[in-house]
């Protein structure tokens, strides 16, 4: 499953980052890493981008981003 899959108000454990190169970085500069939980805020209205809270803050990705975030 991957974050895109979730629902506002829903919540996993990140088991993986299915990206490689910058972006995969780039996430785990941001504190997207295994083993971490990540809830889903809201998801603007056209579907983009989608605002989670990890590691408590709120952090704004991409769709496209959350479609390599593998949860459990």
């Amino acid at each position: 499953m991957t974050l895109k899959e979730l629902k506002p108000g829903e919540e996993g454990v990140v088991i993986g980052l299915g990206t490689k190169g910058p972006i995969r970085r780039r996430l785990m500069d941001m504190g997207v890493t295994p083993g971490v939980a990540i809830k889903i805020i809201k998801v603007a209205p056209l579907g983009d981008p989608i605002e989670v809270n990890i590691r408590g803050y709120e952090l704004s990705i991409r769709k496209e981003e959350a479609r390599q975030i593998e949860i459990q």
